[in-house]
């Protein structure tokens, strides 16, 4: 699973003629949707799992748009830090 995040990835921000904001939806749409598939009965190991995956994603748009990739990073650090 992770190698296909990481080439979904890696394919969107290839693309060169993606706006930068084409490019930060398609990254949070791909995030939203990983969130989408956890429920209730989702164990605690598939809860971290998203999250790793998360981040990696913020990363990725950090790279695309630093400012929106530190703030997404930074939400998701302090929540981490709460639990």
């Amino acid at each position: 699973m992770d190698d296909i995040i990481d080439d979904k990835i890696k394919k969107i921000l290839g693309y060169k003629t993606w706006s930068v904001k084409r490019k930060v939806d398609s990254l949070l749409k791909m995030d939203h949707e990983m969130y989408m598939e956890l429920g209730l009965e989702s164990t605690k190991k598939e809860i971290l799992e998203t999250k790793k995956r998360s981040r990696r994603i913020y990363r990725a748009i950090m790279q695309v748009s630093p400012k929106d990739g530190y703030t997404l990073e930074a939400h998701m650090m302090e929540k981490d830090l709460t639990i």
